[in-house]
């Protein structure tokens, strides 16, 4: 599993360049990127956390969570409970998601990922409890690295696209949209929330 900087990033700078819609977003970026963490467990407490709130109240929650469980492992979510991680402020279905699948890493994490597509892996993701599209889209793109997911899910994702092209009115327009970035529309993705927040989204 990579981490840091993907190695496809500067492929995707290159072509993202000369856009018209997002080309001056990678220019006014340059030089920060997507950095993979290389903890596919990390990434999806996170992204559970972050599941339909703001990526500031995110944060908080996860600086509490971290503190109370120390490395985000299986190992030391099973030392807990769902009601002490909730504690932390997550809501007690997605205390209960994250204690479940922590239970279940094992079966969770035992796949030889590269040999996977796209699907296959989401089809894997959402078999379990409290993973939906948007989370495993989020895995794909934080702790795999795919380079081409857009999350249509994502409510950030559509806003950026509607302001930059306004006859984007529906999800179904902003999809057509993004079809432009492929093969790299995760890196699209990556710039457009950029775009939105004062500091790069992780998770």
């Amino acid at each position: 599993m990579q981490t840091g900087v993907p190695t496809w990033w500067g492929s995707a700078v290159s072509f993202l360049e000369k856009d018209d819609v997002i080309g001056h977003l990678v220019s006014q970026y340059k030089g920060e990127s997507l950095v993979g963490q290389g903890d596919i467990f990390s990434t999806l407490v996170r992204s559970i956390v972050g599941q339909q709130i703001s990526v500031l109240a995110a944060d908080s929650i996860w600086g509490r969570l971290s503190e109370v469980v120390g490395p985000m492992t299986p190992e030391n979510i099973c030392k807990l409970s769902p009601e002490i991680i909730a504690k932390c402020g997550l809501t007690k279905p997605k205390s209960q998601y994250i204690f479940g699948i922590a239970s279940q890493s094992e079966n969770f994490l035992a796949k030889d990922w590269e040999s996977m597509t796209d699907e296959e892996i989401t089809k894997h993701f959402i078999s379990f409890r409290g993973i939906g599209p948007w989370t495993s889209e989020m895995l794909l793109i934080f702790a795999l690295m795919r380079p081409d997911i857009f999350s249509i899910g994502d409510l950030g994702l559509v806003k950026a696209v509607q302001a930059l092209v306004p006859s984007a009115l529906s999800k179904e327009d902003v999809l057509e949209v993004s079809l432009r970035w492929k093969p790299y529309r995760t890196a699209a993705s990556w710039y457009l929330w950029r775009m939105l927040d004062p500091v790069p989204v992780a998770y």
